[in-house]
């Protein structure tokens, strides 16, 4: 655990009250933001429509240029003989109190939205980083270099290099990055794909801001903390945070790469909108006409507890959870499916688990009002 005298900074230092928004609980919600961007969705869309006309006119029937615009996890965009340039920006604000984990957590949930497209190679990461107006000096000259090695040591195993520019004052504290990767065509995996039979599949648990969130109200000693004390222990909440952080941490690289090993259709990754979200998202964006049933949801240890403690269970069961850094959510043939899971245990260390299915429907997400909780340790 983070012990900020070992640092020379106060006993009562925390990272986490430099700002009122934690993690990708700082995004605004997915209808909203549908809304706000619906003017350029349909610029967009209108577009690569008449773009998509024009090549196939002249390419006879082949194969399009075929890109991923606003909307889903990375900006797509074709290039010349078959490269395509992979971009995407992503920061969040401090969830927990240790920078350097801060940082790691920070570089994975940039990089995720790379992955998710099945690209594997990152030519560059740009560093986005400000430091609070708050802090005083010593904070700072101590805190930002502890958050920029997390950051750079999650790229080094990413095999990724990191660039650093300015670093800004803000009220808040703010962490992320660009990450940037020019890849051939057969290097990615389209998100628009999922076929009726998938199976879908799910590499990191969920409960990710419930589990940070209660080990901040224990540090605390909160109103909340007292709520859970009935229930559950400092070594309960100490469990549950330590398995939320090595999730948040890990890389969704293996995820990435055993995606094209077992042939997946789609995916997208589980961050700020929750799986629910996320996975609605991914289902509008699909070529065929299909819905995602969901049936499992793996759940960090203890955290359905601590939902049921607060009167939190209602969004957590829907999936609606806002979650940081989570897993990649894959379409991909049934048969392949408890494979890649197999695989992905045996490379990782860590489970993936069968959430769900592919049916034939109209783009949405269905979810089951009785799903099956898996506890996750």
């Amino acid at each position: 655990m983070f012990d900020p005298t070992q640092h020379g900074l106060s006993r009562d230092f925390r990272l986490t009250k430099f700002s009122t928004l934690r993690g990708c609980g700082s995004k605004i919600p997915q209808d909203v933001l549908d809304r706000l961007l619906r003017g350029v969705y349909s610029e967009q869309f209108a577009k690569e429509e008449q773009s998509d006309r024009t090549v196939d006119d002249k390419q006879s029937g082949s194969d399009s240029a075929e890109g991923v615009g606003i909307g889903l996890d990375s900006s797509v965009i074709p290039l010349k003989h078959d490269l395509h340039l992979v971009q995407t920006v992503d920061f969040f604000y401090p969830l927990i109190d240790d920078p350097y984990m801060l940082g790691r957590i920070a570089l994975a949930n940039v990089v995720s939205d790379v992955y998710a497209v099945g690209a594997l190679e990152i030519d560059e990461i740009k560093l986005v980083c400000s430091a609070p107006t708050e802090f005083s000096d010593e904070e700072r000259d101590i805190v930002v270099p502890i958050i920029i090695k997390g950051f750079q040591d999650a790229a080094a195993e990413s095999k990724s290099r990191v660039k650093i520019g300015s670093i800004a004052l803000n009220p808040w504290c703010i962490i992320g990055g660009i990450a940037t990767a020019v890849c051939h065509k057969s290097e990615l995996i389209m998100p628009y794909y999922a076929q009726v039979g998938d199976s879908l599949v799910l590499t990191k648990p969920l409960g990710t801001q419930l589990a940070t969130n209660a080990f901040i109200w224990m540090t605390e000693e909160s109103d909340n903390w007292k709520k859970l004390t009935d229930k559950l222990s400092k070594s309960d909440i100490e469990k549950t945070y330590v398995i939320a952080m090595e999730s948040m941490s890990r890389l969704n690289k293996s995820g990435a790469e055993l995606m094209h090993k077992f042939k997946a259709h789609a995916a997208t990754d589980v961050t700020g909108f929750g799986l629910f979200g996320h996975a609605d998202n991914l289902a509008k964006f699909q070529k065929e006409s299909v819905d995602f049933e969901i049936h499992t949801l793996p759940i960090i240890k203890n955290v359905v507890q601590i939902a049921e403690l607060l009167g939190r269970s209602a969004k957590l069961l829907a999936g609606k959870a806002v979650e940081t850094s989570g897993g990649l959510l894959i379409s991909l043939p049934a048969e392949n499916a408890q494979g890649f899971c197999e695989e992905y245990e045996a490379v990782s260390g860590h489970a993936a688990w069968i959430v769900g299915r592919v049916v034939a429907g109209s783009r949405t997400v269905k979810m089951s009002s009785n799903p099956t909780i898996i506890s996750a340790e």
